[in-house]
């Protein structure tokens, strides 16, 4: 079970909601990671400004705020006043373009990696902790600063870090974390020019405009606000999505809502019904259980005030849901929740269209772009029991926006694609071109069957034609977006299930991540044998899913 803590509230004078997941129910850890775990930031934003890290937080087993330095020695903060008095620079020299730095957390540490561009964040400390940055407000002393954050938890159960957009989106970063067995996890990553498309699409709604904001000293784009954030500036309209709301709430007066919050447990189940303002929810055994008056847009944009979530195991998961499902626009239409067919987000008008831009411009298709996007594991975070390394990395703010290294793919070219850990050549099962023809790996032999052609649909998707049949394209089973869902070759009819983002790895490797479910195209079991069917398979890093690709006459 995974439940959303609060664990940098008390960072701050005014409370901060941080939306890291971590896992309520862990078992204790069999290993644990070095003790600093070391973090390796690089920028590859192409920027020429130098760049500040800081580490804070509050260490666990203390409550005791404080910052850490560059060897991952904590410190607590002390002498607060009222009015807030300047924290001491504790700043970290950080990497320059192209470059790499590493910064260090112990364990036991839960808080915020901050990293800056061209001036040292400005922090303050009051008797109670430390007042953060707030860029939303055009009078905090950070206003006109590049800056951004990761957040993290590092513990006896693993680490488990975030690149979370809850608040604003500004410099896009991966986030990765390689455990004992070698492996990395990794995500976070935009797709090429992310960054760019986020902010001119966001930019391109109607009223959305103003949630962007320029430096107006070199026409640097700072930040995108979050609508909550923008809409609490006076930046954004306050009611926006009170439409909707008041529709999706009025549907449950005649119908019934049915919440399952738990993946593990399947017959937990939750029923609510509307009476008026107030939906009211009961168990299997009709006892009712918990109600929630109807939210504000502002509550749904925070997921807190009438969809507050207390750290229980009944009102806290009903609220995630409900605010989850209203954020991405299911509540109303999908009466089984959580919706986990990222095909029905965002179909409602209005609708949340921060969310929507910027989890359509992830590689991964993942993104923290509310409170509780963790709900059905959409959230870009990475978690290992055993770590033994992380990352940050700063990802480029113009074209190129995917790791670096492997070179663009060209659409005229004919290609093998190869798998890393099998060596094994994507292939259509018995030279077939009907549809349903299975994909497979299979020994190489430059035959038809085995090879394909990239071509470019939108936002840097593809479709993958196989040569035996150029009608026919890599297609995922059903539309499915479960795990294991098998791959085969089907007519394209332009559907997200037949449109998959190449991401580079570097070294000429690639993952490919399909468009419907965010899941990575990948060999079951990291298999080495001939005939294996390909899936999709939630995205892990591992050699199974990735592949180079070897260009054809």
């Amino acid at each position: 079970m995974r439940t959303r803590r609060k664990v940098l509230g008390v960072l701050a004078a005014t409370a901060l909601a941080v939306p890291l997941a971590v896992a309520a129910t862990a078992s204790p850890a069999q290993a644990i990671g070095p003790d600093p775990l070391p973090v390796t930031v690089t920028n590859n934003t192409g920027r020429g400004d130098a760049v500040y890290l800081y580490v804070i937080g509050v260490q666990l087993s203390t409550g005791r705020l404080g910052y850490v330095n560059s060897g991952g020695g904590f410190t607590p903060w002390t002498g607060g006043q009222l009015p807030p008095s300047p924290a001491p620079d504790v700043s970290i020299a950080g990497p320059g373009n192209g470059a790499s730095s590493t910064i260090r957390f112990p364990r036991g540490f839960s808080g915020r990696a901050y990293f800056s561009f061209g001036e040292k964040l400005k922090f303050f400390l009051t008797p109670d902790g430390l007042v953060q940055p707030a860029p939303w407000a055009s009078g905090d002393a950070n206003y006109n600063i590049l800056f951004d954050w990761s957040e993290f938890t590092y513990n006896n159960d693993g680490l488990w870090i975030n690149s979370s957009q809850v608040d604003m989106f500004s410099v896009p970063h991966a986030v990765t974390v390689t455990g004992a067995s070698g492996a990395t996890k990794r995500t976070g990553d935009v797709v090429s020019d992310g960054r760019n498309n986020v902010i001119n699409q966001i930019r391109a709604q109607s009223g959305w405009a103003n949630t962007v904001y320029t430096r107006p000293s070199d026409g640097t784009v700072l930040r995108v606000l979050a609508p909550g954030k923008a809409a609490g500036a006076g930046l954004f309209s306050s009611t926006y999505l009170d439409g909707y709301i008041n529709s999706a709430w009025n549907a449950y007066a005649s119908k019934t809502l049915t919440v399952v919050p738990f993946t593990d447990q399947p017959n937990t189940r939750y029923f609510g019904r509307t009476s008026g303002n107030v939906m009211n929810f009961t168990n299997s055994a009709g006892q009712q259980v918990a109600s929630f008056n109807k939210p504000t847009s502002a509550h749904v944009w925070g997921c807190d005030g009438n969809l507050g979530a207390p750290n229980d195991l009944v009102v806290g998961p009903i609220a995630r849901t409900l605010c989850a499902a209203l954020n991405r626009g299911t509540l109303g239409t999908v009466d089984t929740q959580p919706s986990t067919n990222a095909g029905q987000f965002y179909q409602n008008s209005p609708t949340n269209q921060y969310a929507k831009i910027i989890h359509s411009n992830m590689a991964d298709g993942k993104a923290y772009a509310f409170a509780f996007d963790d709900v059905g594991a959409f959230e870009s975070l990475v978690h290992d029991g055993d770590p033994r390394s992380a990352s940050i990395v700063l990802s480029p703010f113009g074209a190129g926006g995917n790791p670096p290294g492997g070179g663009p793919i060209s659409s005229t070219t004919w290609y093998s694609v190869i798998n890393k850990t099998s060596s094994k050549c994507v292939d259509a099962r018995a030279s077939g071109t009907a549809n349903g023809t299975a994909i497979q790996q299979y020994t190489c032999n430059n035959s038809f069957a085995q090879q394909y052609l990239f071509q470019p649909t939108s936002g840097g998707y593809v479709r993958i034609n196989n040569r035996n049949n150029p009608a026919q394209v890599l297609d995922v089973n059903g539309v499915s977006a479960a795990d294991n869902a098998t791959i085969h070759l089907w007519a394209y009819g332009g559907g997200n299930n037949q449109q998959w983002l190449p991401v580079s790895e570097g070294g000429g490797y690639y993952h490919f991540v399909s468009r419907h479910s965010g899941k990575c195209l990948d060999v079951p079991a990291a298999s080495t044998a001939d005939s294996v069917q390909l899936v999709q398979y939630t995205c892990n890093g591992s050699g199974a899913q990735s592949f180079r690709l070897t260009a054809q006459s």
